[in-house]
């Protein structure tokens, strides 16, 4: 058990102490009613006229917590936060100083400025009125005058800005809100108006600005998110919309509108990156074809997305060599957009598995164009044209019967089907046995060529390997003198057949 003797002992070790702080706290007071504000003051100023905002606003702050009776220190703070361009933190200091000093014209006029700027018109008249009642100075009567006069035209505006809104003429209703918000910049009502008149009249660009600055100058402005949401939506930017209605939910999470819109963008952002990430990878394309469908399901009344499904289902399907689903599905989407370029780009490219070489150099030349340093572009275009001059000429797919498509083993397989049927040896007739001859040397080439990978990438861009004027000079094998010739190769050297024959 602690004595108490114990206990008076340890109070008096602390007396001391006790006794020091006291004189601290007694000191500070002291220091800030006599010379501390001033010096925050004086500091302040002084920061202030150098520009140095942050130090400034920092004394000015001091001061008022030091003495939350001087109304200059609340002044020489809110001149801080104008020149900060934080007028919302300005207006409260400047209601401040009227308070504590009502007959401080100059702090009223500028109050009366902030309040004309946030559209609030009759309290910003009210204290131009007041100024001009108080013995103003010539410059301070002159300028309430004129804002007084600016806030009456401004009234008038209003009045016929909502009725023009009111009878449905977007158009005259956005003009007068045009002269409106270019003296009340931060007024919230007149923008999102304005913005609403935008929308109507398919202007979506300028009502996601003014949407956009609404959103700021009102710090819990649920709708304003919501509608900008929408908008991305309607325009088939479903990132941007979740992004917008992900803001209103922060502010407000059981705002219905917003969560109920959140639920159908976020299904259709998870379709469609699903699809991409299959599209990405080059892989499984019926499953990215699938995907899109699903999201023109999930969202069939917005063109927007229907659109974007079938661009990027054209692309996959181009991609996966299903030359002919894309051509029917890029259609689609240039009868609606003809000036796609990147569905211009896809079509063509199927157009080139198809060898429809004609059409794919009209796509090329239409996208071309409307992007004319697309490299992707000219390089497409060069190689369809080679391929058209090429088709004119000696097609080694054509010759074997197989697609562009067609794996080594099927090419192999075609040939010595060919080979076997047109081999010289087989015909007796003079004439038919020179046509088989030269029959025999074409399937050969073909057979080369498409077998050698080098030269089969050649031949697919637009060059014949086997062309001395298409390689331009370079030296290549060719036929002169039958199969023999060939690099003494025997097309069928492993099995029955014995050929001999000598060309005339």
């Amino acid at each position: 058990m602690v004595s108490i003797d114990h206990v008076a002992s340890k109070i008096l070790t602390y007396i001391p102490y006790v006794l020091v702080l006291i004189d601290m706290r007694y000191e500070g007071v002291k220091c800030g009613r006599d010379g501390s504000v001033d010096n925050h003051m004086e500091m302040g100023k002084k920061l202030l006229a150098a520009g140095q905002l942050a130090d400034a606003l920092s004394h000015f702050h001091a001061a008022v917590d030091g003495d939350p009776k001087n109304y200059m220190a609340y002044y020489r703070r809110a001149t801080v936060f104008l020149a900060m361009g934080k007028s919302k933190s300005a207006l409260p200091d400047l209601s401040k100083v009227i308070e504590l000093k009502p007959d401080f014209t100059s702090a009223r006029l500028q109050r009366g400025n902030l309040l004309l700027k946030q559209g609030r018109l009759d309290e910003a008249e009210s204290d131009f009125k007041k100024v001009l009642k108080s013995n103003p100075s010539d410059k301070e009567e002159s300028e309430a005058q004129s804002l007084l006069t600016k806030s009456d035209e401004i009234q008038r505006l209003v009045a016929q800005a909502r009725s023009s809104f009111d009878r449905q003429d977007y158009v005259t209703a956005a003009v007068q809100l045009d002269t409106i918000i270019e003296t009340c910049v931060w007024d919230v009502t007149s923008r999102e108006i304005r913005a609403e008149c935008f929308i109507q009249m398919g202007e979506n660009g300028k009502a996601i600005s003014d949407l956009k600055a609404a959103s700021k100058l009102k710090s819990d402005n649920t709708q304003a998110f919501y509608k900008l949401s929408t908008i991305y939506y309607n325009l088939g930017d479903h990132e941007m919309s979740l992004t917008e209605v992900r803001e209103c939910l922060k502010l407000d999470p059981d705002h219905k509108q917003c969560y109920s819109h959140y639920k159908q963008v976020r299904k259709l952002n998870k379709q469609i990156q699903s699809a991409e990430e299959l599209i990405q990878e080059q892989r499984c394309v019926e499953e990215a074809v699938g995907k899109y469908e699903a999201v023109m399901k999930t969202e069939p009344n917005v063109l927007h997305f229907s659109l974007l499904a079938k661009e990027r289902m054209c692309h996959a399907l181009a991609q996966g060599q299903q030359a002919s689903r894309a051509i029917s599905v890029c259609g689609e989407v240039l009868q609606s957009d003809p000036e796609n370029v990147n569905v211009l780009k896809d079509r063509a490219e199927a157009y080139v598995q198809e060898e429809e070489y004609e059409e794919a150099i009209k796509d090329y030349e239409t996208a071309a164009k409307h992007s004319e340093n697309d490299r992707q572009i000219k390089e497409g275009l060069e190689k369809a044209q080679r391929l058209l001059k090429q088709s004119q000429k000696r097609d080694y797919y054509k010759i074997l019967g197989v697609k562009r498509t067609a794996q080594k083993k099927e090419i192999i397989k075609a040939y010595r089907k060919l080979a076997q049927q047109w081999h010289p040896d087989n015909f007796q007739d003079p004439e038919e046995k020179k046509k088989a001859e030269k029959k025999f040397i074409d399937i050969a080439q073909a057979k080369e060529v498409l077998t050698d990978p080098e030269m089969r990438t050649k031949f697919d861009q637009g060059d014949d390997p086997m062309d001395p004027e298409s390689q331009q000079g370079r030296h290549h094998q060719h036929f002169h003198g039958g199969y023999q010739g060939f690099q003494g190769f025997n097309p069928f050297g492993s099995g029955p057949f014995n050929f001999k024959f000598n060309f005339n």
